[in-house]
């Protein structure tokens, strides 16, 4: 069956990919679609040759490595001779003198906190709700439900609450507390109450004393009234944790402080997967990939969700506001900062063909050139209910695959063609590179962005 493609300035677009870009994309990001399709359509036939060649490079230098080996079999007895033969052969470049990788305008996900990382195939609109949303989680809900506490001794898991089980998570969360936010004496294991006086966090412990935190500083902010928070958020070496007050659930009620949980900052960035975790080998699959990247950044991708016999929309969840010890607002971000993993300069796909011969596009190319522009929807803020991914106004791509310095150096070029355009600043993209090879990070500093 023969489909009738779109033509675009010598390329050949699938219908589907066409209207998903020309009606959802380009509107959403205010680019119009002659000054998008003349400069993608640029960038296809000046790039996807010298993407070709880089392929042909591939395969000579595997062949080199292949002769060495046929004729020098088992482990190398000379390593000097085999540097010697990598050099002439192109598979080692000579090291750059100066080397000097520097950007800006980085989110603190990357820049300042350490934490988690997610990979979720983008194609599943659930599980990519799921991972953005688990920037924050509860540390009651996972202990209850892991082994990382026994089941021996009557605290076993079933279908209802075990509140010997339940008991022994509280346990552990506050020695959790005690280690990460300690007390200037006692624990948090006998606190009964915490509230909010001139910026300071006092805590009533059992035996009718109070204290303070040992550092502060710590304290970052509160839900609620001050005298009686709903919230207490701390911060330990840039991670957050949330202290969630209520005696109005069961495990509150039972709290002698009325604590009912524990909710810490988690999975601080998460990778949408085009790559690995996913086959999307056409214009359909690549439109369904495309099209969940633009909900998450736009902030309107919603799923169905049928558990526990009831069926609910999943969303993704709002940046979490608090008073600070100054009584000043402090919000905090409330989803993963997300990247999207392009695929590498090998694959290509039928999307969109190209030359004279109609050959399938690069697919990274085809990546490169959707995905960013996608991400100006978020770079315009115009995600819905002031949800934002970058605060810094960056576009985290994830580049695999990468074999050698001269295949980085192409993938910076691509993104600074498609960043000039869409009229973007330069080095608004940063690449994540991923590495095939020691030598590609070893020689490709100069080339990063």
């Amino acid at each position: 069956m023969t489909t009738t493609r779109i033509a675009e300035h010598g390329l050949q677009i699938a219908p589907e990919l066409h209207h998903f870009i020309n009606r959802e994309m380009l509107p959403a990001v205010g680019v119009s679609p002659a000054v998008f399709w003349q400069g993608f359509a640029d960038i296809v036939h000046d790039l996807a040759p010298r993407n070709a060649a880089l392929l042909a490079e591939r395969d000579r230098l595997q062949t080199a490595l292949d002769q060495w080996h046929a004729t020098h079999p088992g482990p190398v007895k000379n390593p000097k001779a085999y540097r010697r033969y990598l050099e002439t052969t192109g598979y080692l470049k000579p090291y750059p003198a100066k080397v000097k990788a520097s950007t800006r305008n980085v989110d603190d996900e990357l820049a300042r906190q350490a934490g988690p990382q997610l990979v979720v195939p983008i194609l599943n609109a659930r599980y990519a709700l799921n991972a953005a949303n688990a920037r924050w989680g509860s540390l009651y809900d996972a202990l209850y439900g892991t082994d990382a506490i026994s089941e021996a001794d009557g605290a076993e898991r079933g279908p209802g609450y075990n509140a010997l089980r339940g008991a022994k998570v509280i346990e552990y969360a506050r020695h959790v507390l005690d280690r990460t936010a300690p007390l200037k004496k006692g624990s948090h294991l006998h606190a009964t109450g915490y509230r909010i006086d001139q910026g300071k966090l006092h805590v009533s412990l059992g035996d009718g004393s109070r204290t303070t935190l040992a550092q502060s500083k710590q304290l970052v902010g509160y839900q609620g009234e001050a005298s009686a928070p709903s919230s207490v958020l701390l911060q330990h070496h840039g991670i957050h944790l949330d202290l969630r007050i209520d005696r109005r659930t069961p495990i509150g009620a039972t709290d002698p402080a009325g604590v009912c949980d524990l909710v810490l900052e988690s999975a601080l960035s998460t990778i949408l997967d085009l790559e690995d975790s996913i086959a999307a080998v056409d214009a359909q699959d690549k439109v369904l990939a495309y099209r969940n990247w633009l909900g998450l950044l736009r902030g309107d991708l919603t799923e169905q969700v049928s558990k526990g016999g009831r069926t609910f929309t999943r969303g993704l969840n709002p940046d979490r506001v608090y008073t600070s010890p100054s009584g000043k607002p402090v919000t905090l971000h409330g989803r993963s900062l997300l990247f999207v993993r392009n695929v590498g300069h090998l694959m290509t796909n039928p999307a969109i063909l190209w030359g004279t011969r109609g050959q399938e596009i690069p697919e990274g190319i085809m990546d490169a050139m959707i995905t960013v522009t996608t991400a100006m929807v978020d770079l315009h803020g115009k995600g819905q209910n002031g949800i934002r991914n970058s605060r810094k106004g960056s576009v985290y791509i994830v580049k695999p695959k990468m074999h050698g310095p001269d295949e980085v150096a192409f993938a910076c070029e691509v993104f600074e063609r498609v960043e000039r355009v869409l009229g973007l600043p330069k080095a608004t993209v940063k690449i994540g590179i991923m590495d095939e090879e020691r030598r590609t990070s070893v020689l490709s500093g100069f080339a990063y962005r």
